[in-house]
């Protein structure tokens, strides 16, 4: 394997790592509040949350820019604050990924909250666990499967991001050049032994995991 795709592979493994343990944990405390609790809006929240899925990558990516670009909001603020450029940078594309995988982890997480039975919750409660040992000790252990499902569909949802990264990380080798620009790159460069190193790669890496969530969907048996 060449130097370009190592580095490659390293910043995008680095990249779907940060962005599933964000969405990972972000999505496990909405998804628990949309699956338990009852507001008005919660559908339309949800709904909101869920954009990502079906928003173009680069329509996502323009709004990121607005909102963290030095003229936004947030980057006019990271900026004057404390110095801080997010553009351009790798942990730019780790906010681009974090945000176009977070429905997978949301949708997974919520389902499989929504399997447990809440009377098996308010026995616990019953029995003077406290909300937190509620959590920790009947409902993660009963829907940890699905969770993990969803974390698994957005960690190689993440791998594969494109274009909302492009739109605000850039494509610098070394730094912000995930698999998925490099194989843009390298078809572009007319650099066919790359691109079909990086395309292996990246599928399958995005077959093994998606095998695994499907083993680990709720409802599933592991031995089936």
């Amino acid at each position: 394997m060449t130097e370009p795709a190592l580095t490659a592979l390293g910043l995008s493994l680095k990249v779907a790592l940060w962005a599933t343990g964000i969405d990972l944990v972000l999505g496990m405390g909405v998804a628990y509040l949309l699956a338990r609790a009852r507001f008005p809006g919660r559908e339309l929240l949800d709904a909101l949350l869920t954009l990502p899925m079906v928003m173009p990558p680069t329509v996502l990516g323009y709004y990121l820019l607005v909102v963290i670009g030095r003229n936004g909001p947030l980057g006019r603020w990271l900026h004057d604050s404390f110095g801080i450029n997010l553009i351009f940078t790798w942990q730019a594309a780790v906010i681009a990924a974090a945000i176009v995988a977070f429905p997978l982890v949301l949708k997974g997480a919520r389902a499989a909250f929504e399997t447990v039975d809440v009377q098996l919750e308010q026995a616990a409660r019953v029995l003077g666990v406290s909300e937190i040992g509620v959590f920790l000790r009947v409902t993660l252990p009963l829907a940890w499967r699905g969770i993990l499902a969803g974390t698994l569909l957005a960690f190689a949802r993440s791998m594969g991001e494109f274009g909302a990264t492009l739109m605000v990380a850039g494509s610098i080798p070394g730094r912000t050049q995930t698999l998925s620009i490099a194989v843009y790159e390298a078809v572009q460069a007319g650099q066919d032994d790359t691109a079909n190193l990086l395309v292996l790669i990246t599928s399958a890496t995005c077959v093994l995991v998606l095998v695994l969530a499907s083993r680990l969907a709720p409802g599933r048996s592991v031995s089936a």
